[in-house]
């Protein structure tokens, strides 16, 4: 099939707004990767000094560790920074490798996905076809997801064996066995500093923790809302995927960096994230989002991609 169709920026932006939108930044980028190491640093300190926060740390640095999966996704589209040597230095080993990716191996598949979003050829299709299933299938995913099941499938099998594609596996998934040994050697030093913290638990509890129960939960959830059902995704270039308004504690439990105004991204793809926002309200106040997918909160969503009879 043929690559999605594009809409010009003029069609929705004057010139100005468009300047403001798509302005690159020396140091936003790096801002953001260094709050999101901020935050997971605080948490986990958080739960080594009181111990019974351990489960909200866990959450926070969970949704922290997708954050940084967002900042790797922030610098496959060359936005973290100006400089593209410094944009794939800090998108690859500070962002990508901690949590199982390759900056290298995402980028190519991942302008695949938006070459073709929702068609035949979008290797992320997998992700969004099976949708909507069972109360009973979204209850089982979400049992693997925080039981650490769906982390062994996809960070742990590809230590050690050939993946095999399956409804939960896509080749975005399988792009971690090509990073295994920087993910390796990245977790050794952070289990080094922990131990030289005097806390090397810390390491076990709040990042391999989160990276195997609650990142992954995220993680589906946002896959969810970014496509599944949406109608006419394929064909509509302003339908090809789904913002999902949110509350602050759905920032920072489940969407952190803007992630949820995916239909913006979409439409234009090489916005820097910090500017999402802004352009969905210029899309309300000119009464484009009217003819986009626009839920208002990821319990709606949640509830329509399982909403299929048993």
């Amino acid at each position: 099939m043929p690559a999605v169709a594009r809409l010009k920026p003029g069609q929705f932006f004057s010139p100005e707004e468009w300047a403001g939108l798509s302005a690159s930044s020396t140091w936003k980028g790096l801002a953001l990767v260094a709050h999101c190491w901020a935050v997971i640093l605080t948490a986990a300190a958080l739960g080594v000094w009181i111990p019974w926060l351990i489960p909200l740390s866990v959450m926070i640095i969970g949704t922290r560790q997708l954050g940084l999966a967002i900042l790797m996704h922030e610098a496959a589209h060359a936005g973290v920074h100006p400089n593209l040597k410094v944009n794939d230095w800090v998108g690859h080993w500070l962002c990508a490798v901690p949590v199982g990716a390759s900056l290298d191996a995402y980028r190519p598949y991942h302008l695949s996905h938006h070459k073709y979003a929702q068609q035949a050829e979008d290797p992320d299709l997998v992700l969004s076809a099976p949708f909507p299933v069972t109360r009973a299938s979204m209850r089982r995913k979400i049992i693997r997801d925080l039981t650490g099941q769906t982390f062994f499938k996809q960070r742990i099998a590809p230590l050690f064996r050939t993946l095999a594609p399956d409804e939960d596996l896509p080749e975005g998934a399988r792009v971690t066995a090509r990073s295994a040994l920087p993910f390796l050697a990245v977790n050794a030093l952070l289990l080094a500093g922990a131990v030289l913290a005097g806390a090397g638990w810390a390491y076990v509890v709040l990042w391999l923790l989160p990276l195997a129960t609650w990142f992954p939960l995220v993680t589906r959830l946002r896959n969810i809302a970014e496509h599944a059902c949406v109608e006419n995704s394929e064909i509509d270039p302003l339908r090809q995927a789904r913002t999902t308004r949110v509350a602050g504690w759905e920032r920072a439990f489940i969407a952190p960096y803007w992630v949820n105004f995916h239909a913006e991204h979409h439409i234009f793809m090489h916005l820097p994230c910090w500017s999402l926002p802004r352009a969905h309200r210029l899309l309300a106040a000119k009464g484009v989002t009217q003819a986009m997918e626009v839920a208002p909160g990821y319990g709606t969503v949640l509830k329509e991609a399982s909403g299929r009879a048993a």
